[in-house]
C-alpha cells in the first residue's frame, strides 16, 4: 500500500492520498483547505487516478475541497448521513470564533455531484483495497474512521482517524454536534479493542499507533482502568 499524507491549510489537517502502488487508481482522505494541489502534486508525481475522496467527519478544515477534487477528477465523496448536512453548509459546525474569521471572505459550498453514505461497520472496496468504516460519534454526530488491511512490517491495518484520536490526545466536542459522553463511547468500542500493531493515522499532528496510545494517552488509559 502506498499512502502520502501532508498537513494543509492554517488547520495543519492532514490530507492522504492512498493507493495499492504507483500508476494506480486512488482514495483521497480528508481534503481540507489548500490540499487541492497537494492531491495534484501526489497524484502527478505517481501517476494516480482519483477515484473516491473519504471524509471522516464534516468540520470545513476536514471538508474544504471535498468538492474540487472530487468534480477535478469525477471522484464519488463519501460521508456519513449525520454529517452530509455540513457538505453544503459547514458554518452549522464551526465555533463562532472561526465563523466570524471566515465570514470575512466569499465562500459558498456545495455537494460534489456524486456523495454516497456511509454506515458502521460497512466494507467499502475502492481503488483496489478495502476500507472498514467505523461510526465514532463524539467529535460530530457522523464522525468515522476508516480501517484497511496493511499487513506489512509487522503492522496489520492502518486507521485514519480523522479527529477522534491523536498522538496523546482526542477531538474536542465543544463544537456543534460534538458530544463528550459519545467521545468516550467511541474510543471505548472503536479504538481500545484494536490491536497494538494497529497504525493510526490522524487528522492532525503525527502519526502513532494503538499500542502507544494504550500505554500513554491518559483518555485511553482511563477508559482501560474504568471498571464498567
Amino acid at each position: 500500500m502506498f499512502i502520502a499524507g501532508f498537513p494543509a491549510g492554517p488547520w495543519g489537517t492532514n490530507c492522504y492520498v492512498v493507493a495499492t502502488g504507483p500508476g494506480a487508481e486512488c482514495v483521497v482522505v480528508d481534503p481540507g483547505k489548500d490540499s487541492a494541489e497537494g492531491v495534484a502534486q501526489v497524484v502527478r508525481e505517481h501517476r494516480l487516478k482519483p477515484v473516491s475522496v473519504l471524509v471522516t467527519h464534516g468540520h470545513v478544515d476536514h471538508m474544504w475541497c471535498v468538492a474540487p477534487v472530487a468534480g477535478t477528477y469525477d471522484a464519488t465523496a463519501w460521508i456519513h448521513p449525520a454529517d452530509r448536512h455540513l457538505l453544503s453548509d459547514p458554518m452549522a459546525g464551526m465555533s463562532p470564533e472561526t465563523t466570524a474569521m471566515l465570514l470575512g471572505g466569499d465562500y459558498s459550498w456545495a455537494e460534489p455531484d456524486d456523495v454516497r453514505e456511509l454506515a458502521d461497520l460497512a466494507e467499502l472496496e475502492l481503488a483496489g483495497m478495502r476500507f472498514v468504516v467505523d461510526h465514532t460519534p463524539g467529535h460530530t454526530e457522523g464522525s468515522v474512521t476508516f480501517r484497511s488491511p496493511y499487513a506489512q512490517q509487522d503492522v496489520s491495518e492502518v486507521m485514519f482517524s480523522g479527529d477522534l484520536l491523536f498522538a496523546g490526545s482526542i477531538g474536542r466536542t465543544d463544537l456543534p454536534g460534538g458530544d463528550h459522553a459519545a467521545m468516550l463511547r467511541s474510543l471505548a468500542e472503536k479504538v481500545l479493542p484494536l490491536a497494538d500493531d494497529v497504525v493510526v493515522l490522524p487528522g492532525h499532528g503525527e502519526q502513532t499507533s494503538i499500542g502507544r496510545e494504550r500505554a500513554t494517552n491518559p483518555f485511553l488509559h482511563d477508559l482501560s482502568q474504568d471498571p464498567r
